[in-house]
C-alpha cells in the first residue's frame, strides 16, 4: 500500500521537457537535498537515476538516524549499512533497520547499492573536498580478470580495474535460474478471466519480453505480419522501443536506437511472434480493446475501475500473474522474469551448440553470459540422470 512520505527524506519524480522523468531526493523540510541532487544528475538520461535514487534515500534516513554526514562517515559506518540491509559483515551493525514487512536487500540488490554508495560517497568527496580518507578507502583497485580483459578495448595492456570494497562478497552467477513451475502456461490459461490477460500470458511465454517492454507496447510497434515494411524481419515479429514518455511510465529496459521512417517503426529490440501471439492478439483486438480503448495507441489497456481505456501498468500485470498462480494453486510467486528465463533455457535446449541463437531470440546482451547460465542440463535432464546412474553403477 503506497503512502504519503512526511517528515523524512523521499524520492521527488519531476517530469521534464518531451515527457521525460528526473528524480531527486527531497529533506525533511521539503527542500531539494544538493548533495544527492548532484550526485544524480550524473545519470540524467539513464534508468539508473530511478534506481540509484530509491536505494540513495534509505541509506540517507539511516545515515540521518545515526547522526553522520559525508565529512564525519567512515569506512566502518558504511560497512555497518550494508551489515543492515542484509549483507555479511564481521562487525555488529547496531539496531536493525530493514524490519518487517521490509526484507533484507537479496544478493543483487546488494550489488546495486553498494555501487549506489560507492558512486555517492566518491563524487560528494571530491566535489566538497572533504574526508580525503574515505575516499581514498573507495578507490581501490584489483587485478583484471580474463572477463574483464576480453570486455574491454585493448584488454591486453589493462594493469587494474576498479574495486568496490562494499560490494558483499560471494556473489556469483546464478547458475538456476528461477522458473515457472512445470506446466504454469496451461494453468495459468484455464486461470486467467480476461482474453487480454491470456495475451500477456501467451506472450510472455513465446517470447523472452521484459515485463516493462511488453506493457510499453504501442499499437505500430506490432508487424504481426509477414513482409512488414521495417525491412527487420521477414516474419510476424514486434518492435520494443523505449519510449521515456509513456502514459503508464512503462519503459524497455534495454534502448537501442529506434526511428519511423514513412509511418513504419524500424529498430529497437525486435521479436519473433509466434501464431498463438498472433491469434490472441486479434481474439484481445476484436473484443476488449475496441470495446474500451481510449485512443492513445497503446497495447495493454485497464479494463475496469474509473480508468477503464487508460494504459495498463507493468505493476498491474504482475499482479495478475500473481493473482492467477494463486487461484491455479501454482507453487511459490508467478513473475514476468520468469518467463523470460524459462524461453531462454528451451531455446538453448533446441540449439545446444550455439549460445548466440538464444542470445538473439532474448535480447540478450552477452552470448558468453548465455551459456554460463543456461548452457547445462538442469536437475532432471535425462542426460543428467544418465551420468549419474552410471556413476552410481546402476547403468548396467
Amino acid at each position: 500500500m503506497r503512502r504519503i512520505v512526511v517528515e523524512d527524506f523521499r524520492v521527488q519524480r519531476l517530469l521534464r521537457a518531451g515527457g521525460k522523468h528526473s528524480y531527486t531526493i527531497v529533506r525533511p523540510d521539503g527542500a531539494v537535498d544538493a548533495e544527492a541532487d548532484s550526485y544524480l544528475r550524473t545519470h540524467e538520461g539513464s534508468g539508473s537515476q530511478k534506481t540509484y535514487a530509491y536505494f540513495l534515500v534509505d541509506h540517507l534516513r539511516w545515515r540521518s538516524r545515526e547522526r553522520l554526514t559525508t565529512a564525519t562517515a567512515e569506512m566502518t559506518d558504511l560497512l555497518r549499512y550494508m551489515g543492515a540491509v542484509g549483507a555479511m559483515t564481521a562487525m555488529p551493525w547496531g539496531e536493525p533497520w530493514r524490519v518487517p514487512p521490509q526484507r533484507p536487500y537479496g544478493q543483487s540488490a546488494l550489488q546495486i547499492a553498494a555501487a549506489c554508495l560507492k558512486g555517492f560517497y566518491l563524487h560528494s568527496c571530491s566535489e566538497k573536498k572533504v574526508n580525503e580518507e574515505l575516499r581514498a578507502e573507495l578507490g581501490v583497485r584489483r587485478l583484471p580478470t580474463q572477463v574483464d580483459r576480453g570486455r574491454a578495448m585493448l584488454g591486453h595492456v589493462v594493469t587494474s580495474m576498479p574495486a568496490n570494497p562494499l560490494a558483499p562478497r560471494g556473489a556469483g552467477r546464478r547458475r538456476h535460474p528461477k522458473m515457472p513451475p512445470d506446466g504454469a502456461r496451461t494453468a495459468l490459461l484455464d486461470a486467467v478471466r480476461t482474453a487480454r490477460d491470456a495475451m500477456v500470458v501467451k506472450w510472455l511465454s513465446d517470447t523472452s519480453l521484459r515485463i516493462g517492454g511488453l506493457t510499453g507496447l504501442h499499437l505500430v510497434d506490432l508487424h504481426l505480419r509477414e513482409n512488414a515494411g521495417c525491412g527487420d524481419c521477414s516474419s510476424p515479429h514486434l518492435h520494443v522501443c523505449h519510449r521515456p514518455g509513456n502514459l503508464n511510465r512503462a519503459a524497455a529496459k534495454i534502448k537501442p536506437d529506434w526511428r519511423v521512417v514513412d509511418g513504419v517503426v524500424c529498430g529497437g529490440e525486435v521479436y519473433r511472434a509466434s501464431p498463438a501471439m498472433v491469434r490472441s492478439y486479434f481474439t484481445y483486438m476484436t473484443t476488449e480493446y475496441t470495446a474500451h480503448a481510449a485512443g492513445h495507441g497503446m497495447l495493454l489497456i485497464q479494463l475496469s475501475g474509473f480508468r477503464k481505456g487508460e494504459p495498463w501498468s507493468a505493476d498491474a500485470a504482475r499482479g495478475m500473474l500473481r493473482r492467477a498462480g494463486r487461484r491455479a494453486l501454482l507453487g511459490g510467486r508467478i513473475t514476468p522474469k520468469a518467463f523470460r528465463h524459462r524461453c531462454t533455457s528451451a531455446v538453448m535446449d533446441a540449439a545446444p551448440d550455439d549460445p548466440r541463437v538464444a542470445q538473439t531470440a532474448g535480447n540478450w546482451a552477452s552470448a558468453r553470459m548465455v551459456d554460463e547460465v543456461y548452457g547445462h542440463p538442469d536437475l532432471h535432464a535425462p542426460e543428467f540422470t544418465a551420468a549419474l546412474r552410471t556413476v552410481w553403477g546402476e547403468g548396467e
